[in-house]
């Protein structure tokens, strides 16, 4: 789940967030290691002394080992960085996440001392490095308020909105567009912490409100403007 750009800080507007663009273009920046679908990057109880950038295909970060039902924290795009929480992580510290290819994928990965000794020289990463640190924070602030709704469709109304304001297919959007995303019934379950089938019959709810389309290959049309009226009649209707 990706967050645009801050929309009140036009200070803001200029600057962009770290990507393989950032790294020597010679190749001497770490390494370059290839994943299979459904390959895992990296298990909870490893140790977080590295950095990825994804060259190609997508990768899932998720909270859960993978016998327990999973809850994706974020869908990694190609030139994105993750795994840089290890740079909060102390010396003995761990993921406690687990990373997944979602398609056959390619990353760079760059252990943590070189990184760092990487950013001391290169104040334009470390900038971009700070604005992707400051994107990720209020996408993760934002995802804590979709999980604090307890009722489905308040739950995945919000995440549905979220996705369509931070995936959508258009340079800026406003609140009365109609969006495409692109995201499985799955992928919502997983965003969400719902179970499949209960994201199914949601969904369903949803689409009978024309609040949302959608087709089996999953691409979900989102009406911003119904949806977001529908969400606050529910909330004062809760209050009444």
């Amino acid at each position: 789940m990706d967050t645009p750009k801050f929309p009140h800080h036009r200070d803001c507007e200029a600057l962009t967030g770290i990507t393989l663009d950032h790294l020597p273009r010679d190749g001497s920046m770490g390494r370059v290691r290839r994943f299979v679908k459904g390959a895992y990057l990296w298990q909870p109880d490893e140790a977080a002394d590295r950095i990825y950038f994804l060259r190609s295909g997508r990768v899932v970060v998720l909270t859960a080992k993978p016998d327990e039902r999973p809850v994706a924290l974020r869908t990694i795009e190609p030139d994105q960085p993750f795994g840089e929480l290890c740079l909060c992580s102390v010396r003995t510290g761990i993921r406690g996440t687990t990373a997944r290819a979602l398609v056959d994928s390619e990353v760079v990965e760059i252990k943590l001392t070189n990184f760092l000794g990487y950013l001391h020289q290169n104040r334009a990463a470390l900038d971009a490095l700070m604005f992707t640190l400051c994107l990720r924070l209020t996408d993760a602030e934002h995802r804590i308020e979709v999980m604090a709704h307890r009722g489905a469709e308040q739950r995945l109304g919000r995440l549905l909105l979220r996705l369509a304001t931070s995936r959508g297919r258009k340079g800026r959007i406003g609140r009365r567009d109609t969006v495409i995303v692109s995201v499985s019934h799955n992928e919502l379950a997983q965003l969400a912490g719902m179970s499949r089938p209960h994201v199914t019959v949601t969904m369903g709810r949803l689409r009978r409100r024309r609040l949302v389309q959608y087709e089996r290959e999953g691409l979900v049309r989102v009406d911003l403007a119904s949806l977001t009226d529908y969400l606050g009649r529910i909330v004062r209707g809760e209050r009444a």
